[in-house]
């Protein structure tokens, strides 16, 4: 495991982290077809509210694994059509040349060059009755580094199913489980075990390896995939985690902007008359990133 994502660290290309530079990190989105397994549907306004925000504001939308299900199901183009929405604002994003996409275990399958090729370039435009661009000719990675401008300081970003074996090196066995198995029990609210987000100890296990890698390589690392936020303390281990999109009534984000990085969740509020908006909370942070590093 540590040699996965030490491997995932020396082959990732490298961004530079400036001043000006404005980066949000999201993971764990779980689109789906819009049916009872879809664990994004619920929270598909407070998704797209977010990324109309990042959009508006400039910041790069780095995508860490897991943005599509694609255990659960087994087209990306329903996936991309019940999402539209969001595949569009993307779309914004890309053309702009402010969108990078990881894949994690449940997308893993996006790692092959052809499976972007055949599924992003284009889409069907209902309104235009004709294929139109979508993402074409992106590169859809395991990982980056961000550096941050002006030292050697490195943060690693990958969705973190590196460390945990089984859904990883056993990807196949694991899709296959929950495809056929765990996935007609979860329409009925029975939790699958396989899961680093919905076992506790498994959750541990994988957290602790993340956390191990930090130490040994005195390297900030940035992950999603047990979809529990994380956010240490100044001279605590270097591992963050910007949670998920399928947290019950809220999704969470990682931003880094002038070179700080605050953990943050997006909510439904009511107004005192009653009315819905959606709020914009900072849990923790902001934190200078140089606070992190040694001098």
């Amino acid at each position: 495991m540590d040699k996965k994502l030490t491997d995932a660290y020396l082959n990732a290309e490298e961004l530079v982290l400036k001043k000006n530079t404005k980066i949000v990190l999201i993971s764990d989105c779980h689109r789906g077809i819009g049916n009872w397994g879809d664990n994004l549907f619920n929270n598909q306004n407070l998704y797209f509210a977010a990324l109309s925000y990042y959009y508006d504001k400039n910041f790069i939308y780095i995508e860490l694994g897991d943005g599509d299900e694609l255990w659960e199901n087994r087209s990306e183009e329903d996936i991309i059509s019940t999402h539209s929405y969001a595949f569009w604002l993307m779309s914004k994003f890309y053309e702009s040349k402010r969108l990078y996409m990881l894949y994690g275990n449940h997308d893993i399958v996006k790692r092959n060059p052809s499976f972007a090729r055949e599924h992003f370039n284009t889409f069907y435009d209902e309104s235009l009755k004709k294929q139109v661009a979508l993402l074409p000719d992106i590169r859809i990675r395991e990982a980056l580094v961000l550096r941050i401008a002006n030292t050697n300081h490195k943060i690693l970003l990958v969705h973190g199913h590196q460390a945990d074996y089984f859904n990883d090196t056993l990807w196949r066995l694991a899709r296959f489980l929950v495809r056929y198995l765990w996935r007609p029990f979860e329409l009925i609210g029975v939790k699958d075990p396989t899961s680093a987000s919905k076992n506790y100890n498994k959750k541990e296990k994988v957290e602790n390896h993340l956390i191990n890698w930090t130490k040994k390589h005195n390297k900030m690392l940035i992950a999603g995939h047990t979809h529990r936020p994380s956010f240490p303390a100044v001279g605590e281990p270097l591992y963050f985690n910007d949670g998920s999109c399928v947290h019950p009534r809220c999704i969470t984000s990682i931003e880094i902007e002038n070179q700080s990085i605050t953990l943050v969740k997006w909510s439904v509020k009511t107004r005192p008359d009653r009315t819905l908006y959606v709020e914009r909370t900072p849990l923790e942070g902001p934190v200078p990133l140089k606070n992190f590093f040694s001098p």
